[in-house]
Protein backbone atom coordinates (compact mmCIF):
# COMPACT_ATOMS: atom_id res chain seq x y z
CA UNK A 1 0.00 0.00 0.00
CA UNK A 2 1.41 3.45 -0.89
CA UNK A 3 2.15 5.79 1.99
CA UNK A 4 0.27 8.54 0.14
CA UNK A 5 -2.13 8.39 -2.82
CA UNK A 6 -3.98 10.93 -4.92
CA UNK A 7 -6.93 9.48 -6.82
CA UNK A 8 -8.21 11.84 -9.54
CA UNK A 9 -7.88 14.81 -7.20
CA UNK A 10 -9.31 18.16 -8.23
CA UNK A 11 -9.10 21.27 -6.07
CA UNK A 12 -11.01 24.47 -6.79
CA UNK A 13 -10.88 27.80 -4.97
CA UNK A 14 -13.36 30.65 -5.16
CA UNK A 15 -11.59 34.01 -5.66
CA UNK A 16 -13.55 37.20 -6.34
CA UNK A 17 -16.62 35.10 -7.18
CA UNK A 18 -14.59 33.18 -9.76
CA UNK A 19 -13.70 29.51 -9.60
CA UNK A 20 -9.97 28.86 -9.89
CA UNK A 21 -8.79 25.29 -10.47
CA UNK A 22 -5.53 24.68 -8.60
CA UNK A 23 -5.35 20.93 -9.29
CA UNK A 24 -7.07 19.10 -12.11
CA UNK A 25 -7.65 15.33 -11.83
CA UNK A 26 -4.26 14.49 -10.32
CA UNK A 27 -3.43 10.83 -9.65
CA UNK A 28 -0.19 9.89 -7.91
CA UNK A 29 1.12 7.12 -5.64
CA UNK A 30 4.07 7.76 -3.32
CA UNK A 31 5.80 4.89 -1.53
CA UNK A 32 7.65 4.80 1.76
CA UNK A 33 11.30 5.60 1.07
CA UNK A 34 10.53 7.83 -1.93
CA UNK A 35 12.12 11.27 -2.12
CA UNK A 36 9.75 13.18 -4.40
CA UNK A 37 10.42 16.57 -5.98
CA UNK A 38 7.40 18.57 -7.12
CA UNK A 39 8.61 20.96 -9.79
CA UNK A 40 6.99 23.58 -12.00
CA UNK A 41 6.36 27.29 -12.25
CA UNK A 42 4.80 29.26 -9.41
CA UNK A 43 1.05 28.68 -9.44
CA UNK A 44 1.29 25.22 -10.99
CA UNK A 45 -0.24 23.51 -7.94
CA UNK A 46 2.77 22.41 -5.89
CA UNK A 47 1.73 24.05 -2.62
CA UNK A 48 -1.88 22.96 -3.06
CA UNK A 49 -0.74 19.37 -3.48
CA UNK A 50 1.33 19.62 -0.28
CA UNK A 51 -1.60 21.11 1.66
CA UNK A 52 -3.83 18.26 0.54
CA UNK A 53 -1.15 15.68 1.37
CA UNK A 54 -0.89 17.11 4.88
CA UNK A 55 -4.66 17.10 5.41
CA UNK A 56 -4.54 20.89 5.81
CA UNK A 57 -7.05 21.15 2.98
CA UNK A 58 -9.35 18.74 1.20
CA UNK A 59 -10.12 17.99 -2.46
CA UNK A 60 -13.12 19.33 -4.30
CA UNK A 61 -13.30 15.98 -6.07
CA UNK A 62 -11.36 12.74 -5.83
CA UNK A 63 -9.57 11.32 -2.78
CA UNK A 64 -6.31 11.83 -0.90
CA UNK A 65 -5.38 8.71 1.05
CA UNK A 66 -2.79 8.52 3.83
CA UNK A 67 -1.99 4.91 4.59
CA UNK A 68 -5.11 3.91 2.68
CA UNK A 69 -7.45 6.22 4.62
CA UNK A 70 -9.22 9.08 2.83
CA UNK A 71 -8.48 12.33 4.67
CA UNK A 72 -11.87 13.81 3.76
CA UNK A 73 -13.61 10.96 5.61
CA UNK A 74 -12.03 11.79 8.97
CA UNK A 75 -13.52 13.86 11.76
CA UNK A 76 -11.60 16.70 13.43
CA UNK A 77 -10.18 14.58 16.25
CA UNK A 78 -8.97 11.91 13.83
CA UNK A 79 -7.46 14.56 11.54
CA UNK A 80 -5.55 16.07 14.46
CA UNK A 81 -4.25 12.62 15.36
CA UNK A 82 -3.27 11.95 11.74
CA UNK A 83 -1.30 15.20 11.42
CA UNK A 84 0.32 14.74 14.81
CA UNK A 85 1.38 11.12 14.34
CA UNK A 86 1.76 10.47 10.61
CA UNK A 87 2.89 13.73 8.99
CA UNK A 88 5.88 16.02 9.50
CA UNK A 89 6.05 19.54 8.06
CA UNK A 90 9.13 21.55 7.02
CA UNK A 91 8.70 25.15 5.86
CA UNK A 92 10.83 27.54 3.82
CA UNK A 93 10.72 30.11 6.64
CA UNK A 94 11.52 27.48 9.34
CA UNK A 95 8.45 28.40 11.48
CA UNK A 96 10.40 28.15 14.73
CA UNK A 97 9.14 29.83 17.91
CA UNK A 98 11.77 32.44 18.74
CA UNK A 99 10.87 32.66 22.43
CA UNK A 100 11.65 28.95 22.87
CA UNK A 101 15.01 27.22 22.95
CA UNK A 102 16.03 24.68 20.33
CA UNK A 103 15.17 21.87 22.75
CA UNK A 104 11.74 23.38 23.42
CA UNK A 105 10.98 23.87 19.73
CA UNK A 106 11.81 20.26 18.91
CA UNK A 107 10.00 18.67 21.83
CA UNK A 108 6.87 20.83 21.53
CA UNK A 109 4.87 18.39 19.34
CA UNK A 110 5.41 15.62 21.90
CA UNK A 111 4.44 17.87 24.80
CA UNK A 112 1.25 18.90 23.01
CA UNK A 113 0.47 15.21 22.54
CA UNK A 114 0.93 14.63 26.27
CA UNK A 115 3.97 12.38 25.87
CA UNK A 116 6.61 11.99 28.54
CA UNK A 117 10.38 11.98 28.18
CA UNK A 118 10.17 14.56 25.41
CA UNK A 119 13.59 16.05 26.20
CA UNK A 120 15.39 12.75 25.61
CA UNK A 121 13.61 12.32 22.28
CA UNK A 122 14.46 15.91 21.30
CA UNK A 123 18.13 15.33 22.12
CA UNK A 124 18.12 12.17 20.00
CA UNK A 125 16.59 13.99 17.03
CA UNK A 126 19.00 16.91 17.33
CA UNK A 127 21.90 14.45 17.33
CA UNK A 128 20.51 12.86 14.16
CA UNK A 129 20.75 16.24 12.37
CA UNK A 130 24.19 16.95 13.85
CA UNK A 131 23.15 19.68 16.28
CA UNK A 132 24.41 18.18 19.53
CA UNK A 133 25.19 20.80 22.14
CA UNK A 134 22.92 23.50 20.69
CA UNK A 135 19.71 22.59 22.52
CA UNK A 136 19.86 25.51 24.94
CA UNK A 137 20.33 28.15 22.25
CA UNK A 138 17.53 30.25 20.81
CA UNK A 139 16.74 30.39 17.08
CA UNK A 140 18.21 33.89 16.68
CA UNK A 141 21.55 32.47 17.78
CA UNK A 142 21.63 30.00 14.87
CA UNK A 143 22.51 30.21 11.19
CA UNK A 144 19.84 29.64 8.53
CA UNK A 145 21.09 26.13 7.90
CA UNK A 146 21.04 25.31 11.60
CA UNK A 147 17.49 26.64 11.93
CA UNK A 148 16.38 24.42 9.06
CA UNK A 149 18.02 21.44 10.78
CA UNK A 150 16.06 22.26 13.93
CA UNK A 151 12.89 22.36 11.82
CA UNK A 152 13.72 18.95 10.37
CA UNK A 153 14.38 17.54 13.85
CA UNK A 154 11.01 18.89 15.01
CA UNK A 155 9.27 17.38 11.98
CA UNK A 156 10.81 13.98 12.77
CA UNK A 157 10.19 14.00 16.52
CA UNK A 158 7.11 11.78 16.26
CA UNK A 159 8.57 9.46 13.58
CA UNK A 160 6.12 10.40 10.80
CA UNK A 161 5.53 8.17 7.80
CA UNK A 162 5.17 11.24 5.54
CA UNK A 163 7.48 14.27 5.48
CA UNK A 164 6.32 17.38 3.60
CA UNK A 165 8.79 20.14 2.72
CA UNK A 166 7.77 23.42 1.08
CA UNK A 167 10.84 24.98 -0.60
CA UNK A 168 13.14 23.67 2.17
CA UNK A 169 16.23 25.36 0.66
CA UNK A 170 14.53 28.55 -0.56
CA UNK A 171 16.03 30.80 2.15
CA UNK A 172 19.49 29.22 2.12
CA UNK A 173 22.64 29.76 0.09
CA UNK A 174 23.60 27.05 -2.40
CA UNK A 175 26.17 25.29 -0.22
CA UNK A 176 23.92 25.23 2.86
CA UNK A 177 20.96 24.18 0.73
CA UNK A 178 22.89 21.21 -0.61
CA UNK A 179 23.72 20.13 2.96
CA UNK A 180 20.01 20.26 3.84
CA UNK A 181 19.11 18.25 0.73
CA UNK A 182 21.63 15.56 1.64
CA UNK A 183 20.15 15.49 5.14
CA UNK A 184 16.64 15.03 3.74
CA UNK A 185 17.90 12.19 1.55
CA UNK A 186 19.54 10.49 4.54
CA UNK A 187 16.44 10.95 6.70
CA UNK A 188 14.23 9.49 3.96
CA UNK A 189 16.39 6.39 3.70
CA UNK A 190 17.05 5.87 7.41
CA UNK A 191 13.45 6.41 8.53
CA UNK A 192 11.82 5.01 5.36
CA UNK A 193 9.61 8.06 5.11
CA UNK A 194 7.75 9.22 2.04
CA UNK A 195 9.31 12.67 1.59
CA UNK A 196 7.66 15.17 -0.76
CA UNK A 197 9.21 18.56 -1.40
CA UNK A 198 7.93 21.41 -3.51
CA UNK A 199 10.97 23.07 -5.03
CA UNK A 200 12.42 25.30 -7.73
CA UNK A 201 15.88 23.91 -6.99
CA UNK A 202 17.62 22.05 -9.80
CA UNK A 203 19.80 20.35 -7.17
CA UNK A 204 16.75 19.09 -5.28
CA UNK A 205 15.19 17.67 -8.41
CA UNK A 206 18.46 15.95 -9.30
CA UNK A 207 18.62 14.29 -5.88
CA UNK A 208 15.04 12.97 -5.86
CA UNK A 209 14.23 9.46 -7.06
CA UNK A 210 10.79 10.65 -8.20
CA UNK A 211 10.26 13.94 -10.05
CA UNK A 212 6.68 15.12 -10.61
CA UNK A 213 6.39 17.96 -13.13
CA UNK A 214 3.25 20.06 -12.75
CA UNK A 215 1.79 22.62 -15.11
CA UNK A 216 -1.50 24.49 -14.68
CA UNK A 217 -2.66 22.07 -12.00
CA UNK A 218 -2.00 18.92 -14.01
CA UNK A 219 0.78 16.37 -13.93
CA UNK A 220 2.83 16.69 -17.10
CA UNK A 221 5.29 13.92 -16.32
CA UNK A 222 6.32 11.54 -13.54
CA UNK A 223 9.96 10.49 -13.75
CA UNK A 224 11.00 7.56 -11.55
CA UNK A 225 14.70 6.81 -11.21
Amino acid sequence: MPALSFHYVTKDYITDDQRVRALDSVSLDIASGDLVALVGRSGCGKSTLLNLAGAMDFPTAGEVLVGGVATSSLKDSALTKLRREKIGFIFQSFQLLYTLTVFENVELPLLLAGQRNARASAAERLASVELEGLGERYPHQLSGGQMQRVAIARALIHRPSILLADEPTGNLDTATGNVILQLLLRVTREHNTATIMATHSVEAAALANVVVRLRDGRIQEIERR
